[in-house]
């Protein structure tokens, strides 16, 4: 790998001022990635800015039109700018972020950002997806060592438990294979790959209906804005300088049919009352315009198998509920993990040494990857109505506590945005509420009812967090220090 061959070569420094060369298109790549979505055509530019020969292998290559990935949280964008991509920002019209305003029975609270230690450049962005994907692929393009090709991977060739390469169809319709001592498979939510590098268990707890608000001033400029509606969230953001993104939560699988009128009618019905009055013209005018796109919800915990010559990333190995904005802040957090991580390898050879020490990507993801999953549930269930009056209880005593200011605020604030990834910060917030909720029962006269509905919420708001804990993994959530694979060192350059 990185062979200087006579007339072919192009040698340059990298950051760390090592000198490699990229190679022409006749000797094998190093490392393939499946998808140029969000995180892989992120990765392919870090990669490809590190000298490695990279191959982006995408099903489509035309500009993506989604409803979800269009809010990129101020941790995200602090990645975004280690990892050089800041600028695909620029030219596409995207918004700046400074907080969010939470809504619930008329009143509302807005909630800043704690950007105070940061540049004034600082802040969450939210765009069209789909033109900040191509932005990024275009500037992944410009490397001469990285080559972007559309075409279907239809499987990873495997050979006694080792990945090296890929089988694809080509845009014309060939099936071919190609070769790499690396894989990385980031190819989404539809991931057809992930079943033999991880334990796929997703779940589907709600879906999104999207409506796009034309023209219409947000009660709170350039913030999120979410409702505690029944039965479920209201999300508002802007997407433009004229466009804001609804996104309406519909617990369970099955929605209100499109076909016939009926999800129009419960959009007009159910969910509009409950939207803010500045924007409820605007949201039932969207609906009479009748483009209303749906998606389902998904979360997967990382389960991770470990697999010779092959890496998994993105929403194709971990999703969590999108409530909260947190997907593309963990893809871009595991990108600098695990460029990092690859600054020593000479290259990629040596699969079984290589291998176990890339096992400690899995570990290394953690503090930030786990407290925004964790985060991301937890919210959702506590956001959600509930004829539980213990977990309604819950409900307002956080809608409440975070209403308080300075710390109350700053803190969750901080952990939705990706600026303090800190699992033990989560845990003793999400039990401030739960206590605080509870203070609140018992003042000032405790009744043997509400004191019953106290230990309830206490009963509640630990099962709402555990089992997400439990399925994060406690003690790599909490002390990845103590796994062999965090300490582990990179394979002596003689072994490679």
């Amino acid at each position: 790998m990185h062979s200087k061959k006579a007339g072919k070569n192009r040698s340059y420094l990298t950051r760390g001022g090592e000198l490699r060369s990229t190679r022409g298109s006749g000797d094998d790549d190093d490392v393939i990635i499946v998808g140029a979505g969000v995180a892989g055509a992120a990765l392919a530019y870090t990669l490809g800015k590190e000298g490695y020969k990279v191959r982006v292998i995408e099903r489509d290559l035309t500009e993506p039109d989604r409803i979800v990935g269009e809010l990129l949280q101020p941790g995200g964008y602090l990645n975004l700018i280690e990892l050089g991509l800041e600028d695909c920002l620029e030219e596409i019209d995207a918004q700046r972020i400074f907080g969010y305003a939470l809504f619930k029975d008329g009143k509302s609270t807005k909630l800043s950002y704690p950007l105070e230690k940061f540049h004034s450049d600082v802040s969450g962005r939210s765009f069209h997806n789909g033109r900040f994907i191509q932005r990024m692929r275009e500037k992944a393009a410009t490397l001469p060592n990285v080559k972007l090709e559309q075409g279907t991977v239809t499987s990873l060739l495997e050979d006694e438990g080792t990945i090296g390469g890929v089988q694809h169809k080509t845009k014309s319709g060939e099936v071919v294979k190609a070769f790499a001592p690396l894989t990385i498979v980031c190819d989404g939510c539809f991931s057809n790959l992930r079943r033999s590098l991880c334990r796929p268990q997703v779940d589907v707890p709600s879906c999104f209906v999207g409506l796009v608000l034309e023209n219409c001033e947000l009660p709170y400029p350039n913030h999120g804005h979410v409702i505690l509606a029944d039965p479920s969230p209201i999300l508002f953001y802007p997407i433009s300088s004229t466009e804001v993104r609804c996104l309406v939560d519909i617990p369970g699988k099955k929605l209100p049919s499109l076909a016939n009128g009926e999800m129009a009618k419960y959009l007009k019905t159910i969910v509009a009352p409950q939207v803010p009055p500045e924007v409820h013209d605007a949201f039932v005018n969207a609906i009479e315009k009748g483009n209303i796109r749906t998606m389902p919800n998904r979360s997967m915990p990382a389960a991770p198998v470990p697999t010779r010559g092959a890496l998994l990333m993105g929403d194709a190995f971990n999703m969590r509920h999108p409530l909260t904005g947190g997907g593309m802040t963990v893809a871009l957090s595991d990108i600098v993990v695990l460029r990092d991580l690859l600054k020593p390898l000479i290259n990629f050879t040596d699969k079984d040494s290589v291998s176990k020490y890339l096992e400690s990507f899995y570990t290394l993801r953690k503090p930030v990857a786990s407290t925004i999953n964790t985060l991301a549930g937890a919210l959702y269930k506590v956001f959600c109505a509930s004829p539980d009056e213990a977990m309604m209880a819950m409900r307002e005593a956080c809608f409440d506590y975070v209403s308080l200011g300075g710390a109350c605020s700053t803190g969750p604030v901080a952990l939705l945005a990706g600026l303090n990834p800190s699992p033990l910060c989560l845990v003793l917030h999400f039990f401030a509420v739960a206590i605080y909720g509870v203070g609140r029962l018992l003042v000032p006269l405790p009744s043997p009812k509400r004191v019953w509905i106290g230990v309830r919420l206490l009963m509640g708001a630990s099962g709402i967090i555990f089992p997400i804990i439990k399925a994060e993994g406690l003690r790599q959530m909490f002390f990845p220090a103590s796994f062999p694979s965090y300490h582990r060192a990179p394979p002596k350059k003689g072994s490679q």
